[in-house]
């Protein structure tokens, strides 16, 4: 089903794919809450899209949660849709990185806990209303990993293994349990140097929105489809073949 006329939580929204979402997900007629560690970049999002609604919080911090969900059920107790996006990455050597640890449990505590922790929050407030969602993000990585990445890979596989319990725990529930697989996006996360194979935001949300709209749950965009498929049938290859793009 369409989401429309809905009220929308989407973490990291203040920027890349996330700020994207808030605009098409405006657009579309919903009421968008984007929440975000940086304030200085929800300003910015506010001055680009005014209907957005704005709240500081880093979702690594169970108080800072804990503070936002009792904000959205105190101001919007009619919140149906919860987006889990934002996520973090280190591009280091495991063993050469003498932080390795702490910047493992930060991306951990990000990318991992805290949208499990935010869909615990959250939950009873959801299941209250009407074409109620939970829509994880995760990526194509979790079918092959890149090697760069020393932590994000297995976060992202982790949340995709919770998403497969929870929506079979849910399965008699009045919610949708959704997951959307993104490949390669031309956003700041790359830091000015995304692969060739990057997409556009404008371009991955779309899809994402319009699979959404068809009824699916698991929702793999453009070439995740691809990898998915190879990964199955040639893993040594597919494993060679995503740790050879630039």
């Amino acid at each position: 089903m369409e989401i429309s006329n809905s009220t929308v939580v989407v973490t990291g929204g203040s920027s890349g794919i996330g700020l994207e979402m808030c605009k098409q997900l405006i657009e579309t007629k919903n009421k968008v809450i984007a929440c975000s560690r940086s304030l200085d970049k929800l300003a910015l999002a506010k001055k680009l899209l005014p209907d957005l609604i704005i709240y500081q919080c880093d979702i690594s911090q169970e108080p800072e949660c804990v503070s936002f969900v009792e904000w959205i059920r105190k101001n919007y107790p009619e919140t149906n849709v919860l987006i889990n996006n934002a996520a973090i990455v280190s591009n280091t050597h495991f063993t050469e990185d003498e932080m390795i640890l702490e910047k493992m449990n930060d991306e951990i505590e990000t990318n991992l806990i805290a949208p499990i922790r935010l869909i615990k929050l959250l939950y009873p407030i959801l299941i209250k209303s009407c074409n109620s969602k939970i829509i994880n993000i995760t990526t194509g990585l979790i079918y092959v990993p890149r090697t760069i990445y020393t932590f994000y890979n297995a976060t992202k596989s982790g949340l995709h293994s919770f998403t497969q319990v929870l929506r079979d725990q849910l399965k008699n529930e009045e919610i949708q349990i959704i997951e959307v697989m993104f490949p390669a996006v031309d956003t700041p996360w790359h830091k000015g140097n995304p692969p060739k194979i990057a997409i556009t935001p404008e371009r991955a949300v779309s899809e994402m929105l319009k699979k959404n709209a068809d009824g699916k749950t698991e929702i793999r965009i453009a070439k995740v489809k691809l990898l998915y498929l190879i990964s199955r049938i040639a893993p040594k290859f597919a494993l060679k073949k995503i740790n050879n793009i630039s």
